[in-house]
């Protein structure tokens, strides 16, 4: 448990705080995050309006028209060349590195007996997953262009045998990584990677690199009691959600590949003495790197003999992943007093590893803010399963919100105590943002104050990317807290659909002389089944915030463009990735494909595709499919 925490008073947290007060205040110079509309993805305004001016045929000579479509001709060429131009390797030119197997210790043996790993950060280990006419059954063009791989790669007649692992790709050198975590709150000692393969790491033409993994690719030294294996339904749903992340601009691990085995992995899904048979998959994932909380906690657990493997680990990571850290000088002033008794202060010019946690921590604060602004549900935030780069890793039991519920997990396993529901995400941040900092600290490579100061930081980084996302989603210049918490505390009652609601919210007009049996009627379709008591409640908020919006003066429709390109109109809800499995079970993979393509676009407009955006189905809440357990 914490030494020190910061407690978040966040307007939807649950009463029972899982983290204590702090011991003394901290206190530093800070600048709150400055909130502008900024449409995403959507049209630029004045752009558009310029375009307009100058296509007017009362206004530009033939001249500036000629202009204009030479200039159009003169983009889609350059744009083609670029397109041209690209690096497009086949596998066997892929640049390998393997930085990660050559700088860090490595366990001597070669064996995948189950076993305690000491003095290692890694096992080298083959992929030995069996596979009987192995088939690709869908990848990513956006994950292939990040590696520089030429997408013609994928009509090859052995890339299932490559993806499945059952034939090597050359010049990889795989291993599985060694680490261990807190489940739940209690120290679980080893972990590691039990059915994860990393195959390498690659630098693309860019200078960046890129680790592949194939996870269900048999047993390794950390695989314990289990196989080592991966079902295709829960391969379906990493795939999807690593892509359906990464189009909502949320920092993830990406999905290259999804591959069947052709071989069944037998698995009791609800732990009811009900073993049945299902279709093997392996999918490929893809990260800068897989290094988690819980790489540093297993050496620091294991007492004096590992703690220089903590510090080992930490250059590695700073040196690769934070090389910015690593070159910072003292001009840069990150000095900041901590407000203890006496003159402490922490300074992060002088020690890389305090301004390495402390980025470590604000990362991880911006990330779990990304998830509440769209309703995400980890489900499994044990410290293994917290990326250092802060990005979103391990996809079990995750879940969307439908009807706003704070206390919703989608993990059965996590039931009893909600300790991964919606509303602790935050606090559970912190929380594993304390134990990593608590393993630097017992390495000696921060100090208190540092880990303090990093704990201190998650909450305000968190507060001010919270605040910033909920005054986009809402299309404000600045925020409210009121306004915000009546809205969600009405949701909550009402059980509202999260994501169609925001969605909907764009169509309310700055228009104060609307009618009451007018106001709530752009939002008609998510309130439903509502007496005169909640009628009125809505109808009493809707006139507060049509208040706000008016005083911003933003015209309506540039407030809806920039709305709707924050607020997404889709998002992978459990339901839908059951449709695809269900199908995917039977041998079709065209509701697989249809969904990874809508969830590539999910702030658009889609013809054609708008059932991707309707509410749940009755079916959709019998478990299995709105809950999961761990394993699954």
């Amino acid at each position: 448990m914490l030494a020190t925490t910061l407690p978040l008073r966040l307007h939807f947290l649950s009463p029972k705080l899982i983290l204590r007060p702090p011991l003394f205040p901290v206190h530093f110079r800070h600048t709150p995050t400055k909130t502008l509309i900024n449409p995403r993805g959507g049209c630029n305004k004045q752009l558009f309006c310029s375009m307009s001016d100058s296509m007017d045929s009362s206004s530009p000579t033939s001249k500036d028209v000629k202009l204009s479509v030479h200039s159009i001709t003169d983009d889609l060429k350059n744009q083609r060349l670029s397109e041209e131009n690209k690096v497009k390797l086949k596998l066997e030119d892929l640049k390998w590195d393997h930085s990660f197997v050559r700088e860090l210790p490595g366990d001597p043996r070669t064996d995948t007996l189950p076993r305690q790993v000491f003095h290692a950060c890694y096992s080298k280990v083959s992929p030995s997953v069996e596979v009987e006419n192995p088939e690709l059954i869908a990848w990513s063009e956006s994950v292939a262009e990040l590696l520089d791989l030429d997408p013609k790669e994928f009509e090859r007649s052995d890339i299932a045998l490559k993806f499945s692992g059952a034939s090597p790709l050359e010049g990889g050198l795989s291993y599985a990584q060694c680490y261990g975590g807190h489940q739940f709150g209690t120290w679980a000692g080893q972990l590691g990677d039990g059915r994860a393969v990393t195959l390498g790491e690659l630098l693309n033409s860019r200078g960046e690199r890129w680790d592949l993994q194939l996870k269900g690719a048999g047993k390794t030294p950390y695989s314990r009691f289990a196989d080592g294996l991966a079902v295709l339904r829960s391969s379906v749903r990493e795939f999807l959600c690593s892509e359906a992340m990464h189009g909502l601009g949320i920092p993830t691990t990406r999905a290259l590949s999804l591959v069947t085995t052709g071989k069944s992995v037998t698995r009791d899904m609800f732990y009811d003495g009900n073993p049945k048979d299902e279709p093997g998959a392996v999918v490929c994932r893809v990260a800068q790197s897989f290094l988690r909380f819980g790489s540093y906690q297993l050496h620091a657990s294991r007492g004096k003999d590992d703690l220089d493997i903590v510090r080992t680990l930490a250059d590695y990571t700073i040196k690769h992943h934070f090389p910015h850290i690593e070159n910072m000088c003292k001009t840069e002033s990150l000095s900041f007093s901590t407000g203890m008794q006496g003159t402490s202060v922490v300074d992060l010019t002088s020690n890389k590893y305090a301004a390495w946690v402390v980025e470590v921590a604000e990362r991880t604060a911006s990330l779990v803010a990304s998830w509440q602004g769209v309703g995400f549900t980890h489900g499994v935030l044990n410290t293994d399963n917290m990326s250092v780069l802060g990005l979103t890793i391990d996809y079990g039991p995750f879940g969307f919100l439908d009807a706003f519920d704070p206390s919703y997990t989608p993990n059965t396993t996590d039931l009893p105590g909600r300790r991964y529901c919606f509303a602790n995400q935050p606090d559970i941040g912190l929380w594993n943002i304390a134990q990593f900092s608590s393993t630097l600290a017992a390495a000696e490579l921060i100090t208190e104050e540092e880990s303090n100061y990093a704990m201190e930081r998650y909450g305000t980084k968190f507060m001010d990317h919270y605040q910033s996302i909920m005054t986009r989603k809402l299309g404000l210049l600045k925020y409210n807290k009121q306004l915000v918490n009546k809205l969600l505390n009405n949701m909550a009652v009402d059980k509202v659909d999260y994501t169609n609601f925001f969605r909907l919210l764009a169509n309310i007009k700055a228009d104060a002389s609307i009618s009451e049996d007018e106001l709530i009627v752009p939002l008609k379709a998510v309130l439903l089944d509502m007496g005169k008591e909640r009628k009125e409640a809505w109808i009493s908020w809707v006139k507060a915030y049509i208040q706000e919006l008016a005083a911003s003066e933003i015209p309506d429709e540039e407030r809806k463009v920039a709305m709707n390109s924050v607020n997404p109109r889709y998002v992978l809800r459990n339901y839908l990735c059951q449709s695809a499995i269900d199908m995917a079970e039977q041998g079709d993979y065209e509701e697989l494909h249809r969904l990874l393509k809508v969830m590539e676009r999910p702030f658009e407009e889609q013809p054609g595709m708008e059932k991707y955006a309707r509410l749940p189905p009755a079916w959709a809440y019998r478990p299995g499919v709105c809950m999961l357990s761990c394993s699954s």
